[in-house]
């Protein structure tokens, strides 16, 4: 086997032969501040049918005004009480796909007189039950954010303005008071709106445009929405059609809407594959290099164009289709590459809000490994990305090679004076021995290790099994600025720890 010296500034690989490892971590090395808007989630009402299955990701599922578990707006409380506990900062509505055959007006005013309409993105029928005041009422009782997709698919710009207008102007218009008709008469101050979902997406995306005509329609609907509002942040459409010259359109889209945006999205998905290898790790190095390259062209495109403000990524939808522990180490890596791009990447959405809990029919919803690897995320990473070099043995996938079998990051907050290394072992059957060294001091004389794992991976989530998810936590102890740990095979392990000189500072 190879040895892979892995530097996650610079990607530098050497190779290795035994399965032991080494992780370095300087926590006075910042790489940069993580946003926690990063512990986002998405929604959107996609609606599935087939011979003898009919579902909704929004109705009859987060909302379901029959349930004995709804609140006073319809939404069920076992999701609200999970997204507490989660701390989830932020979510991302109305669509999606759906967004962009969607007329805002359709989803205000008294519900009875709501029209139903059929869900172009997704078939069946919307009910438009679920509107702008509803979406709000539920980001209030999370206590998350709003963010806003507008339509510019088949939507029009002044359509956008006026759903701007019914959210954040304080009154005295015609769709102020109307959302003050309707209940609501102090703005919502919705801050994050983003322009089209994407567009780029010609097979599939309703009203899809070409970089040239998107920009000319991005340039316009952030003029115009700037003059309703101008403290709203704009997030500009990237490309999610990756079978096409994504890099060409997020060139493109960055140089003639650059100066006018604040965030450029990036959709991702976790690829499926039979052989365990390809699936944890393809699309592990194909999420970082989509964040590198979409960072290179940000840094490139703002230079030749003499922009002065930051253009940051919204990584806005992504996630992975899956009911059982294969599926759960994929999401701590993509943290992880949030993480190691703190610099840069400081939105993302996960797919869906209600995937983050198992689903009963008859038993009810319960917590899975996933929501426990996202809380041990969005509850203790905040801070900062420290500097993380790993040693370890490598593998390969059929387009990527010397691929670490640990995935790593650090992250360190002088608030809290507190630590967190992330480690995802992807190896299947091997334990990895791994000597932790700090370059910055010494650790405390003991660190604790919360350890989630599963002896079958493929075996599917269970409501009877829900005590069995939780993550094992125990201590260990240092030596000094050693700390000497064994990481299960197929394994999330979070350490937490403290550095001595930073806790005297």
């Amino acid at each position: 086997m190879k040895k892979l010296l892995f530097t996650f500034l610079f990607a530098l690989p050497v190779f290795l032969n035994a399965q032991k490892a080494e992780i370095k971590i300087d926590v006075d090395r910042n790489i940069g501040e993580i946003d926690p808007k990063i512990y986002g989630v998405f929604m959107e009402p996609i609606h599935f049918s087939g011979d003898s299955v009919e579902f909704n990701t929004l109705y009859g599922n987060l909302y379901d005004p029959s349930s004995p578990l709804a609140n006073e707006d319809g939404f069920r409380k076992d999701y609200i009480e999970a997204a507490k506990e989660l701390k989830v900062t932020n979510m991302r509505w109305p669509g999606g796909n759906f967004v962009m055959g969607y007329n805002w007006q359709d989803g205000i005013g008294p519900k009875d007189q709501r029209p139903a309409r059929i869900n172009l993105a997704w078939d069946g029928i919307e009910s438009n039950h679920v509107g702008t005041d509803e979406w709000v009422a539920l980001n209030k009782a999370i206590g998350s954010k709003n963010v806003v997709c507008v339509n510019l698919g088949l939507g029009d710009i002044k359509n956008a303005c006026y759903w701007l207008e019914y959210c954040n102007y304080e009154g005295g218009t015609y769709y102020s008071d109307l959302r003050a008709k309707y209940g609501h008469p102090e703005p919502y101050n919705i801050k994050i709106w983003c322009l089209g979902n994407e567009v780029d997406g010609e097979p599939w995306e309703l009203g899809h445009k070409n970089a040239e005509d998107y920009v000319k329609i991005g340039r316009e609907a952030a003029k115009a929405m700037k003059s309703v509002d101008n403290s709203i942040k704009l997030v500009g459409s990237g490309s999610s059609w990756y079978s096409g010259d994504w890099v060409k359109w997020n060139r493109k889209v960055l140089t003639g809407l650059g100066d006018r945006i604040d965030y450029l999205s990036i959709h991702r998905y976790w690829e499926s594959s039979d052989d365990y290898y390809d699936f944890m790790g393809q699309s592990a190095f194909d999420f970082d290099e989509k964040i590198r390259v979409t960072a290179e062209l940000i840094d490139a495109v703002r230079v030749k164009k003499g922009f002065t403000d930051p253009i940051y990524i919204s990584f806005d939808e992504w996630g992975i289709r899956s009911s059982s522990f294969r599926g759960v180490l994929p999401v701590a890596q993509c943290f992880n590459s949030f993480i190691r791009h703190a610099d840069v990447v400081k939105m993302a959405n996960f797919t869906m809000l209600t995937s983050l809990l198992g689903n009963d029919s008859e038993k009810g919803t319960y917590k899975t490994p996933l929501f426990y690897i996202f809380k041990a995320y969005s509850n203790n990473c905040l801070g900062y990305s420290a500097d993380t070099y790993v040693e370890c043995d490598t593998f390969n996938t059929k387009e990527y090679k010397g691929i670490p079998y640990l995935d790593v990051t650090t992250v360190y907050s002088d608030e809290t004076n507190t630590g967190y290394i992330n480690v995802v072992n992807r190896h299947k059957d091997q334990s990895i021995t791994t000597e932790i060294i700090s370059s910055a001091g010494e650790f405390t004389e003991k660190a604790e290790v919360k350890v989630i794992n599963s002896k079958d991976i493929k075996e599917p989530f269970t409501y009877e099994k829900r005590e069995q998810y939780k993550p094992i936590v125990k201590e260990v102890k240092t030596d000094r600025d050693r700390l000497t740990y064994s990481f299960p095979a197929h394994s999330f392990t979070q350490i937490k720890f403290v550095v001595k000189n930073k806790e005297d500072s």
